[in-house]
């Protein structure tokens, strides 16, 4: 399988969560702080846009941070999980196109939706919650959301782009597959999910289950998405191509 990602896209991101978060940290702390200015007859609106400021920099440098520091990273996972069912025939990309992660295989694409969450998880249809997790979920923890609805708003993005770039293939399977990445899950009770959901370490069942019945694209068509896919990975081909002929 070939992999395509952005290292430095991925350390620049990683650079910035750092850094935000450590200013809302800062802010937070410059909201305690104020109190020491005493009458001030401001302070009061100091500490409510300290507190406002602190804590949405801390939420973007958590969702920073989660997919860009944490290791092993989310795209770390689905190299191995993916890999194990396209060692030969997949083009796995990460953080290039619409979709955080999609894979590209002969008969079609897929596109995973990658969840580090633990506790206990359930999906009855569209409808997930997780549980399991006490005061953690107050401290440091991004919340699941609806994992259904994100998987459907990047399949669209990748239907759009596979219409627009290459419009001869627009009538390619696209296929959303929830992955959960967290390696000791409390309970993952995911069977009623609407959208496929799975485990890492399952993916590479459920990616044959879901591809079974698929015929393989023609050569045409499967060309022309490489190519679009491609060219918004010309620079790390580019790169790749010029330190093999070193």
């Amino acid at each position: 399988m070939i992999v395509l990602r952005d290292e430095k896209r991925i350390a620049q991101l990683a650079r910035i969560g750092q850094i935000v978060s450590l200013v809302g940290l800062l802010a937070l702390v410059a909201g305690l702080l104020f109190i020491f200015l005493g009458e001030n007859p401001y302070l009061f609106l100091y500490q409510l846009v300290a507190l406002v400021v602190g804590f949405g920099l801390s939420q973007v440098g958590l969702y920073l941070s989660h997919r860009y520091l944490r290791r092993p990273r989310l795209d770390q996972v689905l190299d191995k999980a993916a890999g194990k069912f396209a060692r030969k025939d997949g083009r796995l990309y990460h953080y290039l196109l619409p979709a955080s992660h999609v894979l590209l295989l002969p008969v079609g694409v897929v596109v995973l939706v990658a969840k580090y969450q633990g506790g206990r998880i359930t999906a009855k249809g569209d409808h997930w919650t997780q549980g399991g997790i006490g005061m953690r979920r107050f401290f440091g923890r991004e919340g699941l959301g609806n994992p259904t609805r994100e998987a459907e708003a990047q399949a669209a993005k990748m239907v759009a782009m596979i219409r627009e770039a290459a419009p001869n293939a627009a009538d390619v399977p696209v296929l959303p597959v929830i992955v959960f990445t967290t390696p000791n899950l409390d309970n993952l009770d995911v069977k009623e999910s609407r959208i496929p959901a799975t485990h890492a370490a399952k993916l590479s069942a459920v990616l044959r289950q879901q591809t079974q019945a698929l015929k393989p694209l023609p050569k045409a068509d499967y060309d022309a998405l490489r190519a679009a896919f491609d060219a918004k990975a010309a620079h790390l081909i580019e790169e790749t191509v010029n330190a093999d002929a070193e």
